[in-house]
């Protein structure tokens, strides 16, 4: 397993879904224009839209970490309309370890797979 798989979880505070939509579309648009290693980048509302799940998928620690980099004042900006708490799972570099752990995200390691690796 050697991608880097992550979610992050939004719980949107009132008044800032429209501000939120506007933030993550951008994030998106990024996204799109900028990250290299990213294999899926995928946005998902709550039927009542006040949570937001954002799932993730990069080859690799560096092109995650190339994505925070990218992301820069859109992802600032988004965090500060809501609630936010996420998790890792695969095996990041001791860079990407050290930032997600920083900001609290829970990093899950590889036990059992499928396709008969682990």
């Amino acid at each position: 397993m050697s991608t880097i798989q992550s979610v992050a979880r939004f719980r949107i505070h009132e008044g800032k879904r429209e501000e939120f939509k506007t933030l993550a579309a951008r994030c998106m648009q990024l996204a799109r224009e900028k990250d290299k290693g990213i294999l899926r980048y995928e946005q998902f509302f709550s039927d009542d839209e006040t949570e937001c799940i954002v799932y993730e998928e990069y080859v690799d620690s560096e092109a995650c970490i190339q994505h925070f980099q990218n992301m820069g004042a859109a992802a600032d900006a988004i965090f500060k309309t809501g609630e936010v708490t996420g998790e890792m799972w695969g095996n990041p570099s001791p860079g990407l370890r050290k930032a997600v752990e920083e900001k609290g995200v829970r990093i899950y390691k590889p036990f059992l797979s499928l396709n008969g690796t682990e």
